[in-house]
């Protein structure tokens, strides 16, 4: 999958998972914040993120992908691994 793909779907997933406008949904912008995350609703995010793109996501690397655009880093890098 090309990365703007995998951009295009994450933001999909995300938004309609949340209840999010995608336009909601940038590169720079906190996936907490911008999605209104709490921790149990950041422990769904990892599943479903697990789910639908066949990674998996440790405790201690959710932690570090503070926004968007590394989310996308973290996910195409482990898809291409």
């Amino acid at each position: 999958m090309e990365k703007q793909e995998l951009i295009e779907k994450i933001n999909e997933v995300l938004a309609e998972e949340f209840e999010k406008e995608v336009e909601e949904i940038t590169p720079d912008a906190d996936i907490k914040s911008t999605l209104e995350l709490d921790s149990l609703s950041l422990v769904d995010m990892v599943a479903l993120i697990e789910s639908e793109f066949g990674v998996k996501i440790k405790g201690t690397e959710v932690a570090e992908v503070k926004t968007f655009g590394a989310l996308y880093d973290f996910v195409y890098s482990r898809m291409n691994a």
